[in-house]
């Protein structure tokens, strides 16, 4: 195995799940967002265990995705997030996957493949009421409710929608999440009045776990908190989380250099001293960002140290202190798992992004290690 590699903290994950549990109270459900691989940690593990920990549902956003879970033995409900093209609607069927329903011609799609592999499919209706990326117009869900329990070969089992902006305190985010859920009310209660049980109602996001409360209806889906970060770093003082995953390599070579040394390609950095450079193995195509360049430290017998040099595909050199004991073969903390150590949260401020990015990044040929 690699010595790069991504060690995937179960016990972690077990204490967060717990901790939204604390938070959230004993009766919404939890569908865990165990989409792209599980934000890059290892999508049948974390779903196993998460399961094990009284997740009652997984999401996820491709097929494939859920077909791999099922592949691998987990039997529990999966919502399917995004809209499966045509020539998936068979495999969605076959691997028993719960689809958002957006409209008419979609549920009629998949009530015709249903009834020809002989099951009754259960459809969760997708109401957009703001996000603007997928769902029906909020006006239109009782309509398409109705037209979903006129089906046969079709379950009306649940009702969502999804909030943009319920991860931030501002007044102007809080209001948006507001009228957001003003519109799914009262979709709901059209649905309703049109004589129909919503089934299992959920909305509620990470951020909307932590800040909107009154959006947990009977089921929430936390993503990213999961996994030990909150959505936004202004909230990570109200649930206690951490990180899941630890990056790790080590040092494969040691070398000194002269004062004036060029390091890497282009030659971004020149030793300002006579010094120690180390190569650590990984670099951008393992999912460290090469925007990091001359502006990241990692973390070695307790103390940081700093890249140095243009990040490489698969390698990156660190300036190490000439009076350190540090040998070769020594263990680097990338980000998560030492006190003291950088997480993904830091990398993604450093890189102006957002830790999910960070963790979802972290290649395949990186073993997870759990």
């Amino acid at each position: 195995m690699r010595a790069t590699k991504a060690l995937i903290h179960l016990d972690i994950l077990r204490k967060n799940i717990e901790s939204i549990r604390n938070y959230i109270g004993k009766e919404p459900l939890i569908c865990m967002a165990v989409k792209a691989d599980a934000y890059g940690h290892g999508a049948v593990k974390i779903a196993e265990e998460g399961l094990r920990c009284g997740a009652s549902f997984l999401g996820v956003a491709t097929v494939g995705e859920g077909a791999e879970l099922r592949k691998a033995g987990i039997s529990a409900p999966i919502l399917l997030f995004s809209i499966a093209s045509p020539v998936e609607l068979d495999d969605l069927i076959a691997n028993k996957l719960t689809p958002f329903v957006t409209d008419e011609e979609y549920a009629e799609e998949l009530h015709c493949r249903s009834s020809k592999a002989g099951v009754i499919l259960p459809v969760h209706i997708k109401i957009d009421t703001g996000m603007g990326r997928i769902g029906c117009h909020p006006d239109r869900a009782a309509a398409l409710a109705l037209y979903i329990s006129s089906l046969k070969s079709l379950h009306y089992e649940g009702t969502a929608t999804h909030f943009a902006i319920s991860d931030s305190r501002e007044e102007q985010a809080k209001n948006s999440t507001k009228k957001q859920q003003m519109r799914f009310n009262h979709a709901l209660e059209d649905i309703k009045n049109a004589g129909l049980d919503t089934g299992i109602v959920h909305a509620a996001n990470s951020g909307a776990i932590l800040l909107h409360k009154d959006a947990y209806f009977n089921m929430v889906r936390p993503g990213i908190l999961l996994y030990g970060y909150s959505p936004s770093a202004e909230l990570a003082d109200i649930c206690p989380v951490k990180p899941v995953m630890e990056f790790v390599s080590h040092l494969s070579f040691i070398k000194k250099v002269k004062k004036g040394t060029p390091i890497s390609y282009n030659g971004t950095w020149v030793a300002p001293e006579d010094t120690i450079i180390g190569t650590i193995p990984l670099g951008y195509a393992d999912g460290l960002p090469r925007l990091l360049t001359n502006n990241y430290e990692v973390f070695i017998n307790g103390k940081l140290y700093p890249l140095v040099g243009n990040i490489c595909m698969d390698q990156c050199m660190v300036n190490l202190d000439t009076s350190a004991d540090i040998k070769r073969w020594e263990r680097v903390t990338i980000f998560g798992g030492n006190e003291g150590a950088e997480s993904a949260a830091d990398i993604a401020s450093k890189i102006k992004t957002i830790p999910y990015e960070i963790l979802c990044g972290i290649n395949k040929r990186v073993p997870r290690v759990s």
